[in-house]
């Protein structure tokens, strides 16, 4: 006689244990994936703390910004440190294989939501506060703001395979820096005009590098490039906002190479 209990025992899951195991009862095994081993879990949940604690060098830049007397230098490098973090989180994700070793959180979910803030949101009141652009400020920021959300909820809009981000990749942080550079030389225009062209740009289909996944023969020249251009603008804060103009002249020659590559690899890619 089939004893219809024990099959039930063997063929039916059990909830998460301690040590992660996955599952929703009367849901059979053989369908659930392995869990992962304590050790790999806890490095998972690691760098999915890591990634969130993103949002502290966030708080602080945004803190600064609200001050009476703002000061950018300190903005923008509460701003850097959450670029560092950003750049070291995918590749260890990818080490501990995240999917599998912390399934429950959604680490690019975390990833969009602190990149959101402190490559767009913040930068951007920093423009509006400092009146980098043109009064009212709000109407150049803002469009930005919302045409970066498109940008965030594209689903097409990283194409790690390839190496492409689609559509201006949200580099409003740096648009900052220069526009607080711009308005120091020239006055609150210029810093309009390239807030305009890159709101349109980031809803367009144009193909812009994805720096850490970059197409051969163009990922070495790309982050040695952006290795030597960051350490530039460092320099530049030194001064900031009153820098020689033919330093700041100099510093654009990045990314025009970067912009320019874009639109080669990118037709190539098409």
């Amino acid at each position: 006689m089939v004893d219809l209990n024990a099959m039930s025992d063997r063929s039916i899951a059990r909830p998460l244990d301690g040590n992660g195991a996955v599952s929703e009862p009367g849901v059979p095994t053989e369908f659930l994936p392995p869990a992962a081993p304590a050790a790999k879990t806890v490095a998972g949940y690691a760098v999915h703390l890591f990634t969130a604690l993103g949002i502290v060098p966030v708080f602080l830049a945004m803190a600064e910004v609200c001050s009476p007397v703002p000061e950018p230098r300190l903005v923008f490098l509460y701003l850097a440190i959450q670029v560092l973090i950003d750049a070291f989180d995918g590749p260890l994700a990818r080490a501990v294989h995240i999917k599998h070793s912390a399934p429950r959180i959604d680490g690019r979910t975390i990833d969009d939501l602190v990149d959101y803030l402190s490559y767009t949101f913040v930068p951007l009141m920093l423009v509006w506060r400092m009146g980098w652009v043109p009064q009212p400020g709000a109407a150049w920021v803002v469009p930005a703001m919302v045409a970066s959300l498109f940008g965030f909820a594209n689903k097409g809009a990283k194409d790690e395979h390839a190496g492409f981000f689609l559509g201006f990749p949200s580099y409003w942080n740096v648009v900052a820096f220069y526009a607080g550079l711009w308005h120091a030389a020239a006055g609150p225009w210029p810093g309009a005009v390239v807030i305009v062209a890159l709101t349109i740009l980031t809803v367009l289909p144009v193909r812009f590098i994805y720096p850490n996944l970059a197409p051969r023969p163009w990922k070495w020249p790309i982050m040695i490039g952006a290795f030597a251009w960051a350490a530039l603008l460092v320099w530049m804060t030194l001064d900031y906002p009153r820098v020689d103009p033919r330093i700041v002249t100099a510093s654009l020659a990045y990314p025009a190479f970067y912009v320019a590559v874009s639109i080669w690899a990118g037709a190539r890619r098409t």
